[in-house]
């Protein structure tokens, strides 16, 4: 069984918009995380993103959990430990 799940995006029915109000803002970012990790687009990106791309990715997603988890929530939440 998958311990990740991508719910929000299959069952969000919403504006996806951003700049509209904070919380339609928040909808809009999950579901552009949640479409943006599709399997099948990152095998596409994959081969496209260059290096820079990659590390500005990475740095991006990884402060923003340094930022917002504590490390024992990093651990349950992202790494799923």
């Amino acid at each position: 069984m998958s311990s990740h799940s991508h719910q929000f995006v299959e069952t969000f029915e919403g504006l996806v918009g951003f700049g509209f109000s904070p919380e339609s803002d928040m909808d809009t970012v999950i579901y552009y995380l949640q479409k943006f990790s599709d399997d099948d687009l990152m095998a596409l990106l994959r081969k496209r993103l260059t290096a820079e791309d990659k590390e500005a990715l990475f740095n991006l997603v990884s402060g923003l959990l340094r930022k917002h988890l504590s490390e024992p929530e990093y651990h349950r939440y992202f790494l799923k430990d």
